[in-house]
């Protein structure tokens, strides 16, 4: 009995029209980022487990996918090795390499890799696939795309504001309305001390960061859990139910704050960002809110720290990044700083296809079927075939020269709006007839009429 075909889960098929879908996402996001001045790269889909450990906290590390050596990847080990339980001791012997978590780490690793090639300030962008060994659900894929940018080089602020731009350009341009979300590991760090507990600050934002995702009663659970007291829990809970406008919580924060200098920092670098966006016009037209339970989880952030929702669909967050000051150093460069966003595509994919947000021209579907009468006929169809192709309209001819029901059949399930006949009669006077395979309506016409029909008709 054969074998049913199936795909991992987590993953997913995109026929000839989702793909039309997603190439719109792609080339929009790549639009924008190119008028701010960035340059594309790509990096492998696999890099070394050496280049990924460590990077991401003890969560990310699990969520690694990694990759047998090739060979005998089992030479050297005896049954010692699977009977005592250290499984990480013995992933590592067995594997040397993983599928990329993310974009950003790749990026570090290849701005030191190639640092005598870059100019600084380097500004990349970056749309490939990654993969995360998550429990798939929805709006969570196993292999998902990631649209980043990032600037290397640059202590500046402006860089942040100039992401926040990028952020409202796309949204605005896919007409999706969304909060962009904004805070700084620097106001968690101050906060982590405020509370007494400052070495505790990766626990503190890995449970702080699933708040939308479990409930307050649930992250205080965890804190509780990762030796959090229960006196800092308490000194958290107004700070976590903070409300106003973005002005009342800096000023709060400046006084909750005051004896933390860190803290202080953060506070200063937030308020730069956003008054610069509100004081110099920037056309900022969707919400953003500085938000103090955002906290980003990955433990290479060390600045402002950005996420965006969408307002008209449950789903998790579609963009998010932050500013990185130590990244590079892991791999031999120190006091490199950075800054970056990544488009989340496939959730994105997903709010424009509940919205049905799609403009009508996404397509890249054929637009003229050439129907096949013979040999003689198709001679004669080719030339004119090539000159609307010149003209960028998308065509093709059958290439049977089968009944013509099959092929004005397989013209309406392609959904194509247009079929061209040519018979000996059209030869003879020198035109072909073009059908409007939606009205129905034939017209004689002469092959140089033919694009301002078929423009002027669709």
């Amino acid at each position: 009995m054969s074998q049913k075909p199936s795909i991992p889960k987590g993953t997913r098929d995109f026929g000839p029209q989702e793909m039309s879908r997603r190439n719109y996402i792609f080339n929009t996001i790549r639009e924008v980022y190119s008028l701010y001045g960035f340059q594309q790269i790509e990096t492998p889909a696999m890099e070394n487990l050496s280049t990924l450990m460590g990077k991401y906290g003890e969560e990310g590390d699990k969520l690694l996918f990694k990759i047998l050596n090739s060979g005998d990847f089992l030479r050297g080990l005896s049954t010692d090795n699977f009977d005592n339980g250290a499984t990480g001791h013995l992933a590592a012997q067995l594997c040397e390499k993983g599928l990329r978590y993310d974009l950003t780490v790749p990026f570090a690793r290849y701005v030191v890799q190639h640092r005598e090639e870059l100019t600084l300030p380097f500004r990349r962008y970056q749309i490939q696939p990654v993969w995360r060994a998550d429990r798939p659900q929805k709006g969570r894929y196993r292999e998902f795309y990631q649209c980043d940018a990032d600037v290397v080089g640059s202590d500046s602020l402006l860089c942040e504001v100039e992401l926040m731009q990028i952020i409202n350009t796309v949204f605005r341009r896919f007409g999706i309305r969304v909060c962009i979300k904004i805070n700084n590991r620097k106001i968690l760090s101050g906060i982590a001390e405020m509370i007494g507990e400052a070495e505790k600050i990766v626990d503190i934002t890995v449970a702080i960061d699933k708040l939308d995702k479990i409930g307050l009663d649930a992250v205080n659970e965890e804190l509780r859990q990762d030796g959090i007291s229960e006196e800092a829990i308490q000194k958290l809970q107004p700070i976590i139910n903070l409300s106003g406008t973005n002005a009342e919580k800096i000023a709060t924060m400046r006084q909750v704050l005051a004896g933390s200098e860190i803290g202080q920092k953060g506070i200063d670098e937030v308020e730069y960002v956003l008054n610069i966006i509100q004081n110099s016009k920037l056309k900022i037209q969707n919400y953003v809110e500085l938000d103090l339970t955002l906290a980003r989880g990955l433990n290479y952030y060390t600045g402002c720290i950005f996420e965006v929702k969408a307002l008209d669909v449950e789903i998790g967050s579609i963009t998010g990044g932050g500013r990185y000051d130590n990244l590079t150093g892991i791999f031999g460069m120190p006091g490199l700083s950075g800054v970056g966003i990544s488009f989340g595509a496939d959730r994105i994919y997903d709010v424009l296809n509940q919205l049905d947000l799609y403009p009508e021209a996404v397509t890249t579907a054929t637009q003229v079927l050439f129907i096949n009468f013979g040999e003689k006929e198709t001679a004669y169809s080719l030339p004119i075939l090539v000159n609307l192709r010149e003209q960028g309209i998308r065509c093709e001819i059958y290439p049977d020269a089968s009944k013509i029901k099959k092929q004005m059949q397989y013209a309406n399930q392609k959904g194509i709006p247009f079929v061209i006949m040519t018979g000996e009669t059209e030869m003879a006077e020198g035109k072909v007839m073009l059908k409007n395979m939606e009205t129905g309506e034939q017209q004689l016409v002469t092959p140089n009429e033919l694009c301002r029909f078929i423009v002027h008709s669709a």
